[in-house]
């Protein structure tokens, strides 16, 4: 077999057995045997972002993105499961996401002592993630479109102060179904469904017991564990994508001086939000600096829906690509917003609401899986 832009290889039962294997056309993917009759596949670092990928049947593959099965990190994976064969494919990043590698972080932090995030070594796959927050143009270009033609039903129109500004007001249902329709438009797989044989995409109603194709190609939110992962830009155990400190020039919430000693002020509400009139005092996506991931406003602006229902201890069902627990009857948002004070804008903080509550605090944005 062929390959122009990827490497190839077989792994055998011989294999994982300690035996060596034969291996077709490998350049950059190579192969090694590890303690406990398992094997190590590895490739050099490069400047080429690549996912892994994985198919049971050369005949008729169907290649799909190594996940929880085969933890990868800085360029090498530990391989114990079944013979398949695996690729090495070039990611590359839509315009308007940003790359967020594979890889495992710590997940919370020791920093203020939250009992709700204690620090867990947490796996997640690489993802790719809106850079900025769903604005409100883009939100009313698909609504527009969903509404009109594609049989689509919201609760709730949205509302921004301007089109470069966040959509707010929109509830947890909202944002998936408005996922879903982003797809649609994009001519991708959509991710959510009311049915396990993932065949109605939802489109309608207030649905709870919604079910998710993880492998399909189009928007979804993030989980719990992939925001905060995209949040820390690939730092650990600090209070904010930037560090410990935070001040009203690197992000926009509450200013509340005398309550959080890293909080740097000044008092009240961003000067920014004099831009555009006054509450709601969102700011235009991208007002701040990105973190090290290329992502703007992970910290303050608009809180960001998350898929998972809330539940302590997170890393659930398990540490790899967690997806959150059984339903809690509340789901999870993130990041803290203008009205918030620095507490709520920490990395760890996690923050929770009825899924059909809206607020002019309440925002999301988009992931694609790779």
């Amino acid at each position: 077999m062929k390959t122009k832009l990827h490497s190839l290889l077989f792994i055998g039962l011989m294999l994982l057995a300690g035996v060596h294997s034969t291996m077709a056309q490998v350049t950059n993917l190579g192969i090694a045997p590890a303690p406990g009759g398992q094997s190590v596949l590895y490739w050099p670092v490069s400047s080429t972002n690549y996912v892994l990928q994985t198919t049971t049947n050369l005949a008729t593959p169907n290649w799909v993105a190594v996940r929880s099965a085969y933890p990868v990190n800085a360029g090498q994976v530990t391989n114990s499961a079944p013979s398949g064969f695996f690729r090495l494919q070039p990611v590359t990043v839509p315009a308007g996401m940003a790359l967020v590698p594979a890889g495992w972080f710590t997940m919370g932090d020791t920093v203020d002592g939250l009992t709700n995030a204690i620090p867990t070594n947490i796996f997640v796959s690489a993802f790719v993630m809106d850079v900025n927050l769903v604005t409100f143009s883009l939100w009313q270009t698909v609504y527009k479109t969903a509404t009109s033609s594609k049989g689509y039903a919201f609760d709730h129109p949205g509302v921004g102060k301007g089109t470069n500004y966040p959509v707010e007001t929109v509830n947890w249902y909202d944002c998936v179904k408005w996922c879903n329709a982003r797809s649609e438009l994009s001519g991708l797989t959509p991710c959510y469904y009311t049915d396990a044989n993932l065949t109605q995409v939802y489109k309608t109603g207030d649905v709870d017991a919604v079910y998710v194709n993880w492998t399909a190609s189009g928007y979804r939110l993030p989980t719990e564990a992939e925001w905060e992962k995209a949040a820390r830009g690939g730092l650990s155990g600090l209070r904010f994508p930037w560090g410990n400190i935070i001040d009203e020039n690197l992000a926009n919430y509450y200013g509340f001086t005398n309550s959080f000693s890293y909080d740097r002020g000044p008092n009240g509400n961003n000067s920014i939000a004099s831009i555009g009139g006054a509450n709601p005092a969102t700011s235009p996506v991208g007002s701040f600096d990105v973190n090290a991931y290329g992502l703007y406003d992970m910290a303050g602006n608009v809180n960001e829906w998350c898929w998972d229902w809330y539940g302590t201890p997170y890393g659930q069902p398990t540490i790899n690509n967690p997806t959150g627990g059984p339903a809690s009857g509340v789901r999870v948002l993130r990041g803290g917003n203008w009205y918030n004070t620095a507490d709520f804008s920490r990395c760890a903080n996690r923050f929770s609401f009825y899924p059909n509550y809206t607020d002019f605090g309440f925002g999301f944005r988009c992931v694609r899986g790779l």
